[in-house]
């Protein structure tokens, strides 16, 4: 990356501070664009979900996988329920999406509580596991909550066999059975007729975008979080066993003893995974924590939308310059780094791999959508919308702190916060999934890359061009939604 002549600063910068300019370019589609990492994580997309705990959790992992991401599970989650999910993430199946089940006894509310769990807005009624019938949000509109499922349900509904899945043309076929059919929903069943997952005619069009995230084995890959507190080592090897393909750890505070104590102790398991750490937001953050052992660095301190670090320390750095310095001195040093935070809009996933992070990390703006780990609530006016914390707010530090000895040590340790502990994240109507965000995201990142005549993400990096801007010009970027 370098710089639009006469635009150097002598400030730190905020995404919004810069733009990209665009340069020659012979790429002549955003399909072109290979998106894939460089960092040894063996992701296809650039984008890592925060291990947050409203955020990150099965459905979030195997829906992010599939497309090519990865997610990073919460420390603060008990290790044996980790390994669980770990586990039901790993025997997902790595294009067809895990459905929503119920039995034709069911009622139409426990319908209604489940239907919201994934974005394909349906359940599959199933009879020892063979589907029988399809039921969605509108088959429920106007009818008693207590009515069963098999009163409600389209019976017989169009369904597709695992050998549509096989051969050159295997999506376009599927997604023409679909559409013949008039059906953007259908069960998939295997040899004995057994529900074997779902596919959506969105869903195919996607699967031919994007290369899943896949290990050695063929399963969707999934990382795991570890705090600097506690036995350490015993979890990262609890995570190890699971099948983690990356270990993450993770303080607010990287640049201290008891982190580079931590990625000693994870290294010395040798656990031939990529290991990250952080955050930080110095060359020299970026330099111990390399030096004890990381293979990855987290930049970031107060950027993120329910931290307050910054407000109550004054501690932090405006990110976009935070990632510029630290990923510099990762490549001095033959690691990398994941810009963790800050982004609002597509743009700055760009501006951070442009800035020379391999890996853009995502939280709250996945927070609202159908896959994040919390229950769906609607307002008083109807809308859509999940409650998201920061993981240094009072509600994460209570959650963490429940194994304390006593309650006058709990309750100490709640009297200080940096993070907020309830916001209402809404669910964009037109963007309710978090796959709607990953094509919001990449489809923004494919373009910019051809702006900069990039066909890689290590070209983009080499080849952006970044120039400063007022705030006025970054409000002359911004549409207008409803005319002049």
């Amino acid at each position: 990356m370098r710089m639009l002549p006469g635009h150097s600063s002598g400030h730190d910068l905020t995404y919004g501070d810069v733009f990209l300019v665009p340069s020659y370019s012979q790429v002549s589609s955003r399909f072109d664009v290979d998106l894939t990492t460089g960092d040894g994580t063996g992701t296809t997309i650039p984008v890592v979900v925060a291990n947050m705990t409203a955020i990150s959790g099965r459905r979030m992992a195997e829906t992010v996988a599939r497309r090519g991401g990865m997610a990073v599970l919460p420390q603060d989650v008990a290790l044996d329920q980790v390994q669980r999910t770990i586990g039901e993430i790993k025997a997902a199946h790595p294009v067809l999406e895990t459905p929503v089940t119920v039995d034709r006894h069911d009622t139409v509310h426990t319908v209604l509580t489940l239907i919201d769990k994934r974005s394909h807005g349906a359940a599959v009624v199933v009879d020892d596991g063979r589907p029988v019938g399809v039921v969605t949000r509108s088959d429920c509109q106007g009818v008693d909550q207590f009515t069963q499922a098999a009163q409600v349900m389209t019976p017989d509904p169009t369904m597709l066999t695992l050998d549509v899945l096989t051969g050159p043309d295997a999506l376009e076929t599927a997604y023409e059975a679909q559409e013949s059919a008039r059906r953007r929903f259908a069960p998939v069943t295997d040899a004995e007729g057994r529900l074997a997952g779902v596919l959506t005619k969105i869903g195919a069009l996607r699967s031919s975008i994007y290369a899943p995230a896949l290990d050695a084995s063929g399963r969707l890959r999934v990382a795991g979080a570890i705090g600097v507190n506690g036995d350490v080592a015993a979890r990262a090897r609890g995570l190890l066993e699971a099948g983690v393909d990356t270990l993450v750890v993770d303080t607010a505070h990287g640049h201290q003893s008891k982190m580079l104590d931590a990625l000693r102790a994870v290294r010395s398991l040798d656990p031939q995974v990529p290991l990250v750490a952080g955050n930080v937001v110095t060359a020299e953050g970026v330099s111990d924590l390399v030096e004890a052992g990381a293979d990855i660095v987290k930049v970031g301190v107060g950027p993120g939308a329910m931290c307050t670090t910054r407000m109550m320390t004054a501690v932090g750095r405006p990110q976009f310059s935070a990632v510029l310095e630290c990923a510099q001195r990762a490549r001095e040093l033959g690691a990398h780094v994941w810009a963790d935070g800050g982004v609002r809009h597509p743009r700055d996933v760009a501006l951070a791999l442009a800035a020379g992070a391999s890996q853009v990390m995502v939280g709250s703006w996945f927070a609202g959508t159908h896959e994040s780990t919390g229950d769906l609530h609607h307002d008083a006016d109807g809308r859509a919308y999940k409650e998201s914390f920061g993981m240094a707010s009072a509600r994460a530090v209570a959650a963490r702190t429940a194994a304390d000895s006593t309650a006058f040590a709990r309750a100490r340790k709640s009297l200080f916060e940096e993070g907020i502990s309830s916001s209402r994240m809404y669910l964009d109507p037109e963007r309710p999934g978090v796959e709607d965000l990953l094509d919001h995201i990449t489809a923004g990142l494919r373009s910019a890359c051809t702006y900069a005549g990039a066909t890689s993400m290590a070209e983009f990096a080499e080849r952006a061009v970044v120039g400063l801007q007022s705030a006025a010009g970054y409000d002359e970027g911004r549409p207008l939604p409803a005319g002049w």
